[in-house]
């Protein structure tokens, strides 16, 4: 009885083994349109790691498909919920740089600006209170450029909306950063240079409440500079801008 029993256990264990692996060649083999599908019905049911092992092997195996470019869409989407952020950006700088026609790059450019947009300091930066204005913003810039295209390119997106409201975040952000260098070199006394990144910040990012700060930045160089006159026409703009009390 022990030997029978384990005889049929190997046989089971055989049997799924073909089994599986003549599933496998038939998925190697399967045309274009069953990987997408295939790939898609993976990414609705969240399945995302599947998604991305079936439209990889569409890319792969089809690159010049149809199903092939719609793949590196969805793979844009599969990546990211994955978790692959790294390769999500990727997929979407590569699809943007060979179809600059195609309809669907807003959603590139779109995916370009979310994936930077989230790239925030992490929690140990703030408990060490880091100044976050002070720091270079690579990530910052980069999901300001991609909105900022989509929002020239594509006006009618369905993905305008949110990248104007994130878009305004981003200009804060990026003006906080100009007036925190503009401030350093007040204080290293390089004058010309805050003058400079203040007036950079006001043409810049319009209408950022760092306005004030860069007009009150030009006053303090004009002054140390000795233009008596120019200190005194920027204090009128300040004034005119923001009135006391406003």
């Amino acid at each position: 009885m022990m030997s029978l029993t384990r005889t049929l256990a190997l046989m089971l264990i055989v049997t799924a083994a073909v089994t599986g692996c003549s599933r496998g060649d038939r998925i190697q083999q399967a045309p274009a349109e069953i990987l997408y599908e295939r790939g898609v019905n993976n990414l609705e049911s969240g399945n995302y790691r599947n998604a991305i092992a079936y439209f990889e092997r569409l890319e792969a195996r089809f690159p010049f498909s149809n199903q092939a470019r719609q793949a590196q869409l969805d793979l844009i989407y599969a990546y990211y919920r994955n978790g692959n952020r790294e390769s999500a950006l990727d997929a979407a700088r590569q699809f943007t740089r060979e179809n600059p026609t195609h309809p669907r790059v807003d959603y590139a450019l779109y995916m370009q600006g979310v994936i930077n947009f989230e790239r925030t300091p992490n929690i140990f930066d703030r408990w060490l209170r880091v100044d976050l204005n002070a720091r270079a913003p690579q990530n910052t810039l980069e999901s300001f450029s991609s909105f900022q295209q989509l929002v020239q390119r594509f006006p009618n997106s369905e993905y305008v909306p949110d990248a104007i409201e994130r878009m305004a975040y981003l200009r804060n952000r990026l003006a906080a950063y100009e007036i925190a260098v503009a401030r350093y070199y007040l204080r290293r006394g390089a004058y010309a240079a805050a003058l400079s990144r203040a007036r950079y910040c006001i043409e810049t990012y319009a209408g950022a409440p760092q306005t004030r700060e860069a007009l009150e930045v030009q006053i303090e160089a004009y002054e140390r500079l000795g233009m008596r006159d120019l200190a005194a026409d920027t204090r009128r703009v300040l004034a005119k801008s923001f009135p006391a009390g406003g």
